[in-house]
């Protein structure tokens, strides 16, 4: 074999020693992202609580006073930089709606709507005790799903049932009727330990027939 025939080698990095550090640094990048809007999230919350609190929000009765505003800002950015997160992270679809509008529609009428002093078949206060229902039904829903989600895999030893989506969306949404219908028991007067344990033994026999009869979906 001939001098001219044998290749030298060079000091130039082959593609994939230059990628690799690049790649490395990917999840550490994502997992600082992370933080860095769960902080975020965190603070808007303790803004839209702080203000909850202070009182006095229901006094300002024009729609685009400047303490109304802010709140409903705040709001609006802590359901996205809480809900929007963890419906790519669970690929659950309508996540981030129903959870940025449940907790919207729940801060709202905590904060603005009067609280009502009939019971439920009050005509008056019969759309504020419809309105808080739907609130806490939408708000409980989306923000036990990823907790659902994730109890799932350590309570079902099927992988199919662990990775079921529609079974954390089915049973999240129970857990939000749960506190609609308790919302409406206490419209009625009727709101005790025996009638809340009735709601659970019957939302936990409908789980039960749902998981006996429904096939999984990952």
């Amino acid at each position: 074999m001939s001098m001219s025939k044998i290749v030298k080698p060079t000091d130039e990095p082959t593609p994939f020693a230059a990628r690799a550090p690049a790649e490395a640094t990917v999840p550490a990048v994502r997992r600082r992202l992370a933080l860095l809007l769960a902080a975020m999230a965190g603070l808007c919350w303790a803004g839209v609580l702080a203000m909850l609190l202070s009182g006095g929000m229901d006094a300002e009765r024009e729609p685009l006073a400047a303490p109304r505003v802010i709140f409903c800002a705040l709001v609006l950015v802590a359901g996205l930089l809480t809900f929007i997160p963890a419906q790519r992270q669970l690929r659950l679809p309508g996540l981030a709606f129903e959870g940025v509008a449940g907790t919207f529609l729940l801060f709202y009428t905590l904060a603005f709507v009067p609280p009502p002093t009939g019971w439920l078949l009050a005509l008056p206060d019969a759309p504020v005790y419809v309105l808080f229902a739907a609130a806490a039904f939408w708000s409980v829903s989306a923000i036990t799903i990823p907790a659902i989600a994730a109890l799932g895999k350590r309570v079902f030893r099927q992988r199919a049932r662990q990775y079921d989506l529609r079974r954390a969306r089915r049973q999240a949404h129970e857990a939000g009727a749960l506190v609609a219908l308790s919302v409406g028991l206490a419209g009625l007067r009727l709101l005790t330990l025996f009638g809340v344990a009735l709601l659970v033994l019957i939302l936990v026999v409908a789980e039960l027939l749902f998981l006996s009869f429904v096939e999984t979906e990952t």
